[in-house]
């Protein structure tokens, strides 16, 4: 797949989605032949000709100007976030994104002085691939405490929530509702897929997982997109029992961010984290080679151009 029918591809899966009730549509009964809306119906509701509409999902036109991207979107009923999507994918269409080797993500000094000063309140840091580039105790305990504490140190080697939450039978049961999870990660890969067309490496990791997991494969297929900015996560842990945490990203730049996980004052949760956190600070030393299941492990990017495959 180039990069000039990613804006296609979203057009046709959402206009297929809506249900010509959903928007007022009226069908007087007859038999329709697509799931969801026309594409003459969707041209009308955005205000736009069908043969102008009918390029734009084909990818043959590159001048969507702004105006008629809202419309389609108002259409669609596009939330914010998508609405974001929506634009970073007509961007995209503008120009032949050029596959690279992508830039190493680094931990700066100011992250690790923030993972050190939260203490006992678990967390992560995650590159825009959801590649595991530190956690301070609390958080390896909490979100990865079968893996060697020291494993994000490596960078050929280092975890990657996506591959833990749909291929790792540990991360998978700390999830009360794990489909809610797992759609929370496929929608943000592919917000993130959206703002970053030319990452060859990002593309590398949506093949292995559809690849590798129906289940992903199924959902990336629904082009749904998901910030995960704030999102509340019942959990079971193998340690300290069932407890419902709030994981928060701290920073919305282009570089990495830190995922915390909070609980309510004063609830069972909050006494499960207390806990997870005096059993990490009575725990022995940890073994200093850090191990991670190799299929559970970033793949470094080629050294050569590829063309992009989401």
């Amino acid at each position: 797949m180039n990069g000039t029918s990613h804006l296609g591809d979203f057009l046709r899966t959402r206009r297929a989605q809506l249900r010509p009730e959903d928007v007022g549509v009226p069908t007087y009964g007859e038999r329709r032949r697509v799931p969801g809306l026309r594409r003459e119906e969707l041209a009308l509701l955005a205000g736009v000709s069908v043969s102008y509409y009918t390029r734009l999902e084909q990818g043959q036109s590159q001048s969507a100007s702004p105006e008629v991207l809202d419309a389609i979107a108002r259409a669609l009923r596009l939330d914010e976030s998508e609405v974001r999507h929506l634009r970073h994918l007509a961007r995209a269409d503008r120009r032949r994104p050029r596959g690279r080797r992508p830039a190493p993500e680094r931990v700066t000094e100011a992250m690790r002085q923030l993972l050190d000063a939260l203490g006992d309140v678990p967390a992560i840091v995650l590159g825009r691939r959801s590649d595991v580039l530190a956690w301070n105790c609390p958080g390896h305990a909490l979100f990865a405490g079968h893996l060697a504490p020291r494993a994000p140190e490596s960078a050929a080697g280092r975890p990657n929530m996506a591959r833990l939450v749909f291929l790792d039978a540990h991360t998978r049961g700390l999830y009360a509702d794990w489909p809610d999870k797992a759609r929370a990660v496929v929608g943000n890969l592919r917000l993130v897929a959206g703002r970053h067309p030319d990452d060859g490496a990002l593309h590398a990791l949506v093949g292995e997982l559809s690849a590798k997991s129906p289940e992903f494969a199924s959902m990336w297929a629904h082009h749904r997109v998901r910030a995960c900015s704030v999102a509340a996560y019942a959990m079971r842990h193998p340690l300290v029992g069932a407890l419902t945490v709030t994981q928060q990203t701290l920073g919305d730049g282009p570089g990495p961010g830190i995922v915390v996980a909070t609980t309510a004052s004063g609830s069972s949760s909050r006494a499960a984290l207390t806990l997870l956190a005096q059993a990490v600070r009575s725990a022995p030393p940890a073994v200093p080679e850090a191990v991670v299941p190799e299929a559970l492990r970033t793949v470094p990017a080629s050294p050569g151009p590829r063309t992009p495959t989401v």
